[in-house]
């Protein structure tokens, strides 16, 4: 018998199919599992050279695959002004001066990161960023990307005023008398962003390295880059990727999702089958695939731009005439995924609000009917509210719902901008993942960073929970307990349920013989106590076809 590579022994296992964890080894060799069974069934392989990880009192399970991340943006803006975990406006501001003050040379101050509740109506101003940037224009995107604060020079060089009609994707923040006040909604950043300074080759290559060690070290061994191309301000993610192939570089598994740009046509999928075609091609076309689409159909709630079925209402409760938005009209919807479905793309919708959701899956609907039954792998991203007759046709259609779960919490974006605005029958359907399970739906998970932490354990601790783990004493979980998951559903939907959409769902996810050896070890084993317990559990290691890749004695290891 050959001896394995790598053995763990001593400690918990988990996998999906399991409700819970359960005792075991693993034995590795050439980068692939072995042999998975107790620890005497196992002992037999372990030779002179065998590396034994000894993982009494901790939990060794697959990879964490995230299936909706921006990495190279997320990476990026980690090297730029990075407003995250700022705890108010105050912060915010003294963080961005000290930047500015710091790099004197930087034609424009480029970052992200700050949270709308800290200022009042979500909207703040470009008068506060003139008090500490005014010599060059200031573009920082929010913590949900779905909007931006600039200051005056930034309006000034964009030809920005009063007279500037909204575009029909986004809205401009205005005074009474109509003066842009600094804050800018969706489509609307577009109007500046496109004048800012693009991230150079250099920088968007060092933000994918840096985000690779981020994801590494919190157990994450594949994930579904959710916009590549140039979409939402962001620059395109494709030669980056091409470059980390050809050096080597790239060590997890990634399926981007080919950007859908929401202003043009049918016109687009010969450049889309061009791109997939090319990293099909590629000699290390194994580490990368491109074979998603992403459309993006609505906005989000707390600006209200994401589409739902009853209007927002105002701050005195009172119905709107708005609705939000539909980024691509329905009928155009449901051509776009006929035609993509029967190309052999998988897609990948942005669907927050209840109207998006249903026009996803009309549209995924469409293509059944057009197409028959393919090998698609349609998914739903974010899904905050679902309309109760929409719930069984995730079922029905195969559509996977691939959650955020940090998102299914009381904490004060959703409290304080966004559940106030909504009709009761709207705030109450917030995060359905309950009733998603109970209707036999597929899950997938993902963070959406850097919009949020990209922490599967912190995903999974609210998934169970519904409540974040600071919630004071009291705090009612999110939708109550019936919205919540239990924790095989919600470590299963994070690694199981992210092969199957990036389509590894017969080489990773599982441990499995034959099963590529990409794993992860935590500190403690969750299921051995309270959901409270993943508050404080930690990665130890994470390996990647049998390679350890991270090591927690260790800082984030640096790639090659």
């Amino acid at each position: 018998m050959t001896p394995a590579d790598l053995v763990f022994t001593g400690g918990s296992l988990f996998t999906a199919g399991a409700a819970e964890s359960f005792p075991g080894a693993v034995a590795v060799r050439a980068g692939e599992i072995v042999a998975v069974g107790t620890a005497d069934e196992v002992a037999p392989l372990i030779g002179p050279a065998t590396e034994v990880v000894d993982t009494t009192g901790r939990l060794l399970l697959p990879g964490f695959q995230d299936a909706h991340v921006h990495p190279v943006q997320a990476g990026v803006e980690l090297l730029q002004c990075d407003l995250t975990g700022a705890r108010d406006a105050a912060e915010c501001l003294e963080r961005i001066g000290a930047y500015a003050a710091a790099n004197p040379g930087e034609p424009w101050i480029l970052g992200a990161g700050w949270s709308m509740e800290f200022f009042e109506g979500g909207t703040p101003t470009a008068a506060a960023l003139d008090a500490v940037v005014s010599d060059r224009p200031v573009l920082l995107s929010n913590r949900d990307h779905h909007g931006a604060w600039v200051n005056s020079r930034a309006l000034e060089v964009a030809g920005i005023t009063a007279d500037t009609p909204d575009p029909a994707d986004g809205r401009i923040e205005r005074a009474a008398d109509g003066t842009p006040t600094g804050t800018l909604h969706e489509g609307a950043v577009g109007l500046v962003a496109a004048l800012r300074p693009a991230p150079d080759d250099d920088l968007q290559y060092r933000g994918l390295l840096r985000a690779q060690q981020h994801l590494l070290s919190l157990g994450i061994t594949s994930w579904q880059d959710a916009l590549v191309g140039s979409g939402l301000g962001m620059p395109d993610a494709f030669p980056v990727y091409l470059r980390a192939i050809a050096e080597g570089t790239l060590i997890a598994r990634v399926a981007g999702a080919l950007w859908w740009e929401r202003e043009r046509g049918i016109e687009q999928l010969p450049g889309l089958l061009a791109r997939r075609d090319r990293i099909a091609g590629l000699a290390d076309a194994a580490r990368m695939q491109m074979g998603t689409v992403k459309l993006m159909v609505d906005g989000v709630a707390e600006n209200f731009t994401a589409a739902i079925t009853s209007p927002y209402l105002d701050a005195d409760g009172e119905p709107t005439d708005n609705a939000g938005l539909s980024f691509i009209a329905p009928a155009a919807l449901a051509e776009y995924a006929t035609a993509l479905d029967a190309a052999g793309f998988d897609l990948h919708f942005h669907a927050l609000g209840d109207r998006a959701v249903r026009e996803a899956l009309d549209a995924i609907e469409a293509a059944r009917a057009a197409n028959g039954a393919t090998a698609s792998r349609q998914h739903l991203a974010h899904l905050q509210i679902v309309a109760e007759g929409d719930v069984p046709r995730f079922a029905g259609l195969g559509a996977v719902a691939n959650l955020q779960p940090l998102w299914a919490c009381h904490e004060p974006q959703l409290d304080e901008l966004t559940l106030p605005f909504l009709q009761p029958e709207l705030a109450g359907r917030q995060y359905p993942f309950g009733d998603l399970a109970r209707s036999g739906a597929r899950f997938a998970a993902g963070s959406d960073w850097p919009v949020s932490s990209a922490d599967p354990l912190a995903g999974i601790r609210v998934a169970v929970t519904r409540l974040e783990p600071d919630a004071e004493p009291g705090t009612p979980p999110l939708g109550g307990l019936e919205q919540a998951l239990d924790l095989a559903t919600a470590f299963t939907a994070y690694t199981a349920g992210g092969a199957y959409v990036n389509r590894r769902e017969d080489s990773t996810g599982r441990l499995e013989p034959g099963y590529r050896a990409d794993l992860v070890v935590l500190d403690r084993d969750p299921f051995d106590g309270p959901p409270e317990l993943l508050d404080d559990t930690r990665v130890l290691g994470t390996w990647v076809d049998g390679r350890r890749v991270y090591d927690s004695t260790m800082r984030e290891q640096s790639t090659p």
